[in-house]
């Protein structure tokens, strides 16, 4: 049965509220903490949401990205699949909730989500989140402690028709990646993953697409191809953005003075036979589209498996009509 998800400005609203109590120096001094612990590209030694601190801080800086990230890379997957009506979902290192919000809102048909977060405090804060949320679906969410561990072999008891698991894969060691794609494949005939859009991420990102189709799957979004990635080389990677409203809050802890920022992420998607044929586009657009007078340039991962730029100009009529309404990160027909 499908329920309605979460309104889309209900997240600040919701935030807030779980926030409530929360003082601002409180919140800069734990968002300062987690953006140094990002931006050192290194595995963390201990839980990245230690404290009680450190889950506020989690909710108010990085749960509005990883929302727009998930929504965006879930956009795709249904674009791909359009007969796909899942049910259920499995997160993997679920945080405070961002994707599960993600897939409430654009996943119609789903009715059932479990949630796997080893941190008690960001499982509290996000159950406190889910409770504004005004979604049935969010708030009958089931959340179970768990942690990654070298002997677990499958979530028992937890099969689903999707496993989800945004921005987890680079709090762990090359091993344990592979051990939580793993436990995603045992769980689901649908995985999705979302990293940050580094070249750190994107290289995590081409490792799972590895591992998940030399395990019988087959890509659903973005790639438009299942060959090897052409943007795998020094100096580029494949990565999208996705638009962050940020509330007052977002900018008072993050000293940023813009109304927005872009969240940059990677992604792979990919189901297996029983879920169906993807429709994969002819290309997809990896550069934001430069406009110039009478023309557009497009910088696109081709159905061959090779990048390329396509100019389309004025003169082509409706080819040109539809580039100048596309995106980064958009499909291309072509």
């Amino acid at each position: 049965m499908a329920v309605s998800g979460p309104a889309a400005g209900s997240l600040t609203r919701a935030i807030q509220a779980g926030l409530t109590g929360t003082g601002i120096p409180s919140l800069t001094a734990g968002v300062q903490r987690l953006m140094a612990a990002y931006r050192s590209g290194e595995v963390p030694a201990s839980p990245v949401m230690a404290s009680r601190a450190d889950a506020a801080a989690y909710a108010a800086y990085r749960m509005p990205a990883t929302v727009a990230a998930s929504a965006a890379a879930l956009k795709e997957v249904l674009l791909s699949l359009p007969g796909w009506r899942p049910s259920s979902l499995l997160d993997f290192g679920a945080g405070t909730g961002g994707c599960a919000w993600a897939a409430a809102g654009e996943l119609a048909d789903l009715g059932a989500i479990t949630l796997l977060e080893q941190s008690a405090d960001a499982i509290r804060l996000g159950r406190a989140i889910f409770a504004e949320s005004g979604s049935q679906l969010l708030q009958s969410v089931t959340w179970r402690p768990w942690r990654l561990t070298s002997a677990e072999t499958a979530p028992a008891g937890l099969p689903a028709d999707v496993a989800t698991a945004a921005y987890m894969l680079g709090e762990l060691t090359t091993t344990q990646q592979a051990a939580l794609v793993g436990l995603a494949m045992a769980a689901a005939p649908a995985v999705v993953l979302v990293e940050p859009g580094t070249p750190a991420g994107h290289r995590r990102i081409l490792a799972a697409r590895d591992q998940l189709l030399a395990a019988g799957y087959r890509i659903a979004a973005p790639c438009p191809h299942e060959l090897a990635c052409p943007l795998a080389v020094e100096g580029d990677w494949c990565h999208f953005g996705a638009r962050v409203q940020r509330s007052a809050v977002h900018r008072q802890v993050k000293g940023a003075e813009l109304a927005y920022e872009d969240e940059k992420f990677s992604y792979v998607a990919a189901i297996r036979a029983s879920v169906g044929a993807a429709e994969l586009p002819a290309g997809r657009v990896v550069r934001r589209p430069q406009q110039r007078k009478g023309l557009v340039l497009l910088d696109l991962c081709a159905v061959d498996g090779h990048s390329r730029r396509e100019l389309v100009s004025k003169s082509q009529g409706e080819p040109y009509r539809r580039a100048r309404k596309t995106s980064w990160g958009d499909r291309w027909a072509g």
